[in-house]
């Protein structure tokens, strides 16, 4: 999920001021407040500004609030500035990963500056997020995959739209299926609500395929929740979100569901519950 402030002296770089449902400030009270009556004890952090020292703001609010239990910074592999800043922002505990672009991975690939920056991230034992834009990422992710095995990726938002031809949604789930034999790679399901028709189904069995597909692809051991908030007010309330995922897995076993909720993710970031006080550089 996201912290920003858009009231901050020097604003926001999104969202934008007409994104009227998003535009405010959100922090962990605000977070707080908007899932009741359900109980959170930590969240990832997932920084969305491409502006270098926005990292450090995050960093901050997360020493102020024991809710935050990992940072995800945002650095762009390649850039002159990335092996400084990666040096700098892992050296505090909470800084467990960073996110790019999916549209990057292509010219990640080809410029040995940015995957030798990526193999500095997996020696620090970081997580790579990669926003996905669409199945037409997944090929290039096989191929990251592949030639960095040692760095875990955590691919989001799931699940995807499929093509809508046959052989362009088989095309598809057989990339997911490819990418789920990688063991550093996991799944975050963190869009799963969909407004079709100016309304949001919230029977389970609505999203049964979609979620049938990551499922089978990626075993119980490497899907994520995740609620993308506060983004996901743009399509249902957090309490919506919740409550579709958990009643997809009504039939599963306590573990596979403590697994989705929280253990994997613990796994994929290398976090860990805060014990009170700063975790300041």
């Amino acid at each position: 999920m996201h912290f920003y402030d858009p009231t901050r002296p020097q604003g926001v770089p999104w969202p934008s001021k007409s994104e009227t449902v998003l535009y405010k400030p959100t922090y962990p009270e605000q977070y707080l407040a908007n899932i009741k009556p359900f109980r959170v004890d930590g969240v990832v952090a997932v920084e969305a500004s491409p502006w270098l020292e926005d990292n450090l703001w995050l960093l901050e609010v997360a020493d102020r609030s024991r809710l935050v239990w990992a940072v995800v910074g945002h650095l762009q592999p390649g850039n002159p500035e990335f092996k400084d800043a990666l040096e700098r922002f892992s050296r505090h505990p909470l800084f467990r990963g960073i996110r790019i672009n999916a549209g990057s991975i292509s010219a990640i690939v080809a410029q040995p500056e940015a995957l030798n920056g990526l193999k500095l991230a997996a020696a620090k034992d970081l997580s790579l997020d990669i926003l996905l834009d669409g199945p037409r990422s997944l090929a290039g992710i096989t191929r990251l995959a592949g030639m960095l095995p040692d760095l875990r990726l955590v691919l989001g938002h799931l699940p995807l739209d499929p093509p809508q031809d046959e052989a362009g949604r088989a095309a598809y789930e057989d990339d997911l299926r490819v990418l789920g034999r990688a063991p550093s790679v996991y799944a975050k399901v963190s869009a799963v609500a969909r407004r079709i028709g100016g309304q949001v189904p919230t029977d389970a069995g609505f999203y049964k395929p979609g979620l049938d597909t990551i499922w089978q692809a990626f075993g119980p051991a490497r899907v994520i929740y995740a609620s993308n908030w506060p983004v996901c007010d743009l399509t249902a309330p957090y309490a919506t979100v919740f409550r579709i995922v958990r009643d997809y897995l009504a039939d599963k076993d306590q573990e596979t569901v403590e697994r989705y909720f929280w253990k994997n993710a613990q796994d994929a970031y290398k976090c860990h519950p805060r014990a009170g006080g700063k975790a300041t550089m």
